[in-house]
């Protein structure tokens, strides 16, 4: 039965100093960690920027075309591996939530809309003006990396920050909704979402719990995401039991048990319903 792993920065940096946090070329890092190619997970935040090469990017069960700019940005628990041309370059940083939040104290890393699985699209692909102005800061990176200087470590994640505002940026132009009024009330049920959607899968309860209505609820999704709230909730489910298929040394059932269904007939017509396969069928259509 095959366990599909999940990776801590720890996995990946050998700096006894700066162990949650983790930055270098993508060839140097494929050298020494080309386990990354098979599915698996991090427990802390990824991202990854191509400046050459090509291949496919698999994240969450939706595949995305890499090419040269493309950037992605993975937040923990995240599933996802690669498929990768020879001639790949680009850079990789992994850090915990648990650093930068130390370290910025006011800011959190939550606060920059590009991390949050609702809304979430982990690719954004930098055009050739754009590449220009944000790879100097992963070449400062690399850089300060590899050197023995006073405050490295403040270095690195106020570069890091460089990125993540240049990110932000481009985010923002390209989801309008960034901005939108409603974006605080769509971030504020992300967080319920992801602390009840085990237990609760009704759109009232979470609208309760936001002190508003179920219709304005829906209305809040279906500006921002085209869903309704149900769908949200279902889509959440979704890839939940998806992830936890993939793990083959649990049962079926004990799936259905652990996202909230003690009913295994109705789990399973529900999953079928979303998907078009049965949970055994998705399992095994897996490699």
């Amino acid at each position: 039965m095959k366990r599909y792993p999940i990776y801590s920065v720890q996995n990946f940096s050998c700096n006894d100093i700066h162990r949650d946090f983790y930055v270098n070329t993508f060839t140097e890092h494929l050298k020494s960690h080309s386990f990354v190619e098979e599915p698996h997970r991090h427990d802390s935040y990824l991202m990854v920027f191509f400046t050459k090469g090509s291949g496919f990017h698999e994240v969450d069960f939706d595949q995305f075309e890499i090419k040269r700019g493309s950037l992605f940005v993975l937040q923990p628990g995240q599933m996802h591996h690669w498929n990768l041309s020879e001639d790949i370059e680009g850079f990789v940083i992994i850090f915990s939530q648990e650093l930068y939040n130390l370290y910025f104290g006011q800011k959190k890393i939550n606060d920059y809309n590009f991390y949050h699985s609702i809304q979430n699209r982990p690719e954004m692909v930098f055009e050739e003006k754009e590449i220009s102005k944000i790879q100097p800061y992963f070449d400062l990176l690399i850089q300060e990396n590899i050197q023995d200087n006073k405050y490295q470590l403040d270095k690195l994640l106020n570069l890091l920050d460089c990125i993540h505002i240049e990110v932000a940026r481009k985010y923002s132009e390209t989801y309008s909704h960034q901005t939108h009024s409603y974006n605080i009330k769509i971030n504020k049920f992300e967080s319920l979402l992801e602390e009840y959607f085990r237990t609760q899968k009704l759109p009232s309860f979470y609208a309760e719990k936001l002190n508003i209505t179920l219709k304005h609820l829906n209305r809040i999704c279906n500006e921002i995401l085209q869903k309704t709230a149900t769908e949200v909730i279902t889509d959440r489910v979704i890839l939940e039991i998806k992830r936890m298929l993939i793990d083959k040394q649990l049962a079926v059932n004990e799936v259905a048990f652990k996202v909230g269904y003690d009913d295994y007939s109705y789990f399973s017509r529900f999953f079928k319903k979303q998907t078009g396969m049965s949970p055994t069928e998705f399992r095994n259509a897996l490699r």
